[in-house]
């Protein structure tokens, strides 16, 4: 699943792919910011880790979770 995390004051995006379902990860966003937690930590698929305050979100996209198809499709 492909996922787009903007950031207050930053012109680009953070932008990873992760194994972590939508449902997960927005239970886990939600949570932390509903907490007042400072940072939320998110692991993309390759094992790089992501620290990012929480009040610096100012979107999050959550791509689709099918698999991408490999090939011409008829």
């Amino acid at each position: 699943m492909d996922i787009k995390i903007g950031i207050k004051n930053s012109a680009r995006e953070l932008s990873f792919e992760t194994s972590a379902s939508a449902k997960e990860l927005e239970a886990s966003i939600r949570s932390a910011m509903d907490s007042d937690a400072k940072l939320i930590s998110l692991t993309d698929s390759k094992g790089n880790v992501f620290l990012i305050p929480t009040k610096s979100i100012t979107y999050l996209e959550l791509g689709a979770e099918e698999a991408r198809r490999v090939g011409f499709i008829a």
